[in-house]
């Protein structure tokens, strides 16, 4: 067993790294002690019970999420760089294709997705504004293809096919 002293946040962490690679079934007390090489005592010490550590996971998540939108909106740059940037980093992140799995299933991680995406969609309208394109359809198009491209079992090059996309919506302007 690990001597180390395992802080909510190393839960968390695992937490995510378990839900990328085996699911929301892995969120457990016991495999996730297993994955840590520690107790389920060490997990009941900082979580009350297995809802509270999803809650706290998906706090963290939400929170990180919302501040990403928040320091978006203070970048420089051109509407098209900032655009490109904030998809990139979306798909960068790993667990945001298991959370919208994991959000299939359980109401409280799908409303947590849908305040996040509906700021992120706020975000994106801002930007294609600045092209003079006011039809919300395109925002949506973009968020779904931020939600769409990771969850492809093909796994294109994320970044060329979000780029494809952006190209192809700003030659409207």
């Amino acid at each position: 067993m690990s001597s180390a002293r395992l802080s909510p946040e190393k839960w968390i962490t695992a937490g995510f790294e378990a839900l990328c690679a085996d699911g929301p079934v892995a969120l457990a007390a016991e495999p996730m002690a297993r994955r840590l090489g520690t107790t389920k005592g060490s997990f009941y010490w900082h979580f009350k019970d297995v809802p509270a550590y999803h809650a706290a996971m998906i706090r963290h998540w939400h929170t990180n999420a919302l501040s990403d939108v928040m320091a978006q909106l203070g970048t420089t740059g051109s509407a098209e760089a900032r655009l490109r940037s904030f998809g990139h980093s979306i798909l960068d992140t790993p667990s945001e294709a298991a959370l919208r799995v994991w959000a299939q299933t359980d109401n409280i991680v799908s409303a947590s997705m849908s305040e996040v995406d509906a700021e992120r969609l706020t975000y994106i309208q801002h930007l294609l504004n600045q092209f003079n394109l006011r039809n919300p359809a395109f925002a949506a198009a973009i968020l779904a293809t931020l939600a769409g491209l990771p969850q492809l079992k093909c796994k294109p090059d994320t970044h060329a096919a979000f780029d494809a996309m952006i190209d192809t919506v700003i030659a409207l302007a």
